[in-house]
């Protein structure tokens, strides 16, 4: 049995993962003192014989985690580092180790899951999008903020607009919080949308949409393309580096991070 950990920049996601597929725990909120929180989340966690990392946390998130690693379960991490390929995916940036790993990994699960070009719309601290094309190659992607990090950048830096937790979105808005919010999540929906658009038109082909992360469902109803959400694509992916040796380099490294 192998244990398989997403370490984001707010919480941290796992799973245990055998012969019949994974199994999730709840997610950890490392803003708590982490060695307690996972003291406490794997408790009844039978012995592993391997942990899988992927890390975008903060350094010293890793070596809590490290730490906790080995008192619970006597064994090594290993951290799982982006590749130029891997699983039949093979990464457009000319310096791979630049490409998050939690993006790498979640295109490995995607390349798995469907064939033919991928869109993937990744919504949590950040709005990431990424492209595969039918072979695998991934074809690059965007950065901004997501919707909520854009509202939270807006009301710090002026002194007068203010937000709801009731506001709506909407295509038109008569007040200023109904205005902020949709302001941000239709900004994110276009955003996805233009380069959905834009991958289409390199490609002369259409593309599936998938969204991930934890506001997938809240932008997915924004959009006017058919998407599906995701759930846990990072864990899966992980689980199929798990079992499947890596093409064209070794993405997983042993010991601290």
């Amino acid at each position: 049995m192998n244990l398989l950990v997403d370490l984001g920049n707010t919480r941290l996601k796992w799973a245990l993962h055998e012969d019949t597929g994974l199994r999730a725990g709840a997610p950890v909120d490392h803003s708590r003192p982490l060695a307690r929180e996972l003291a406490s989340a794997w408790g009844d966690v039978p012995p592993v014989a391997r942990v899988l990392i992927a890390s975008v946390g903060r350094p010293r998130l890793e070596a809590e985690l490290v730490q906790a690693v080995r008192t619970r379960f006597g064994v090594e991490p290993e951290f799982v580092a982006t590749a130029a390929a891997a699983c039949g995916v093979r990464i457009a940036y000319a310096r791979p180790e630049k490409l998050g790993v939690d993006r790498f990994v979640a295109l490995i699960a995607l390349r798995a899951l469907q064939a033919g070009p991928i869109v993937l719309a990744s919504v949590g601290t950040a709005l990431v999008l990424d492209a595969l094309d039918a072979s695998g190659q991934h074809l690059g992607g965007l950065i901004a903020p997501s919707p909520l990090l854009m509202q939270q950048a807006l009301l710090g830096a002026t002194a007068r607009v203010s937000a709801s937790d009731t506001a709506r979105v909407v295509e038109i808005a008569d007040d200023t919080e109904d205005a902020v919010r949709s302001g941000c999540w239709l900004a994110a929906a276009s955003l996805v949308e233009r380069f959905h658009f834009r991958v289409r038109e390199r490609l002369c082909a259409d593309a599936a949409l998938v969204l991930a992360g934890g506001a997938a469902h809240e932008l997915a109803p924004l959009l006017r393309l058919p998407a599906r959400v995701e759930a846990d694509l990072v864990l899966r992916g992980l689980a199929l580096l798990a079992v499947v040796p890596a093409a064209g380099g070794e993405p997983v490294e042993s010991g601290d991070s």
